[in-house]
């Protein structure tokens, strides 16, 4: 019995040492698993990292891209081809970027499928020159929104019709004033009263002018939108604050105002000797007749001028009271038709058939003179001072991966090229917005993640 016990007792310390060894073994293991993990995870929150510096280099890469393009234009003001550069899917290094634009012959977008290029600013209403009545004809717009936006800019603390002044915002919690000057983006359009969010961004959330998924579900997932296979777009879509036309043309030399006595004018004279001779010169001129011509489109109308002869020179004119610069005109030759149905003269009406000649005679037509065969003289006369056929702002809206698609990033940019050389006027960066190039880039790019090269 006493042996017996003697032996269970010699056996028991041999277990407590099994079990001690096994449950450090465990935690060992368990550390070993955890540190792996974490240098996994801090491994991966590298490469992330890395990805989005990346895409944020080509982000910049893309600007300069563009600034590059807008100075080898072919014909000054007048927006470069897509065919022409490339815009979709561009490397730069291990990084990738698209130019994400809008389909000029689409009047309604129903494809999933984004378009990919420069934008034309002038394409849009300019928020600091466009008419209240003029605003009111754009896609949601309301009175109240287009008085406010006349307030906004306005100098005065006077209360538009309908609009809102200091004492409106003073209310707001927090309380700011009203600006009482010209808009520097459009994004200001925020804090206007009356400027609900479904009116500014519409059903296109991301602002990328494509239907995706989201936004073609009815209530599902915001935005709510009507579930009708089309994408309506909100006000951001139409508005600019940037668009102003140069004093002095490409090489450095004055334009020229044509507002007052063109017709006696000795360098609008030398001008068209240049480049047509002094027997054309002296025909054109005595055209002319006198009094103040209000527009170049006017002023093609009057000189009996052809369209290839007006090209020649039509980028060195301009019309405007005093010496500032024209802002806020409209380029005819990329407005949607959404636009150019808001401009006196053209209006609903005659929108529409400006843009089917303009599809008819695709990459033909770098020149206002055209549209005076639509509109005729007595509506070409109201439509000119609002319209021209050059553009000098232009954005590029960029969206830019890392490697294997990681680190995505989007920013947009405005170019001016009117003092020549090509400069960055405003930068947005847009990459809270989500992604906004489409369901196929999307798979491609999961795709290289999954099977890297």
């Amino acid at each position: 019995m006493r042996l017996e016990r003697s032996s269970s007792r010699a056996v028991h310390p041999q277990g407590s040492a099994l079990i001690i060894t096994l449950w450090v073994a465990f935690g060992l293991v368990a550390l070993a698993l955890y540190f792996g993990n974490s240098s996994a995870l801090d491994l991966r929150s590298a490469e992330n990292r890395a990805a989005s510096l990346a895409a944020e280099q080509a982000l910049e890469g893309a600007a300069r891209y563009a600034a590059y393009l807008l100075t080898k234009l072919e014909q000054p003001g007048v927006l470069p081809d897509p065919k022409t550069y490339q815009a979709e899917a561009v490397l730069v290094g291990g990084a990738t970027f698209w130019f994400i634009g809008r389909d000029p012959k689409l009047s309604q977008v129903t494809t999933d499928l984004p378009y990919f290029a420069l934008v034309d600013e002038a394409s849009k209403l300019n928020l600091n020159t466009a008419t209240a009545a003029m605003l009111e004809l754009l896609p949601r717009m309301t009175p109240e929104l287009a008085a406010a936006i006349v307030d906004w800019r306005d100098a005065d603390s006077e209360v538009t019709e309908l609009g809102a002044e200091e004492d409106t915002y003073l209310l707001r919690n927090p309380a700011y004033y009203c600006k009482n000057a010209p808009f520097e983006s459009i994004d200001e359009l925020r804090l206007l009263n009356g400027a609900e969010p479904e009116l500014l961004f519409g059903e296109d959330l991301n602002r990328n002018g494509v239907l995706d998924l989201n936004e073609n579900d009815g209530a599902v997932t915001l935005p709510v939108d009507d579930r009708n296979g089309r994408l309506d777009p909100g006000l951001l879509e139409y508005v600019t604050a940037y668009t102003r036309e140069p004093l002095t043309s490409t090489n450095g030399t004055a334009r020229l105002n044509i507002r007052q006595n063109a017709a006696q004018n000795q360098q609008l004279r030398t001008l068209l000797e240049t480049n047509l001779g002094g027997s054309r010169a002296g025909q054109i001129l005595g055209q002319l007749g006198g009094g103040a011509i209000n527009s170049v489109l006017e002023f093609f109308i009057r000189s009996r001028m052809t369209v290839d002869e007006f090209t020649l020179i039509e980028g060195e004119l301009y019309s405007a009271q005093g010496n500032a610069a024209p802002e806020g005109r409209v380029n005819i030759n990329t407005a949607s038709e959404t636009v150019l149905a808001c401009i006196p003269g053209i209006g609903p009406e005659l929108a529409p058939s400006l843009i089917a000649y303009r599809e008819s005679n695709a990459g033909k037509l770098n020149t206002v003179a055209w549209a005076a065969e639509i509109l005729g003289p007595q509506n070409s006369a109201r439509a000119g001072r609002f319209i021209t056929g050059r553009s000098y702002q232009f954005s590029a809206d960029v969206a830019a991966v890392g490697p294997l698609g990681r680190g995505y990033r989007r920013t947009r940019f405005v170019l001016d090229v009117g003092t020549g050389t090509p400069r960055i006027i405003y930068r947005q960066d847009l990459s809270d917005f989500g992604w906004a190039l489409g369901k196929q880039a999307r798979l491609q790019q999961q795709q290289l993640a999954m099977n890297p090269r």
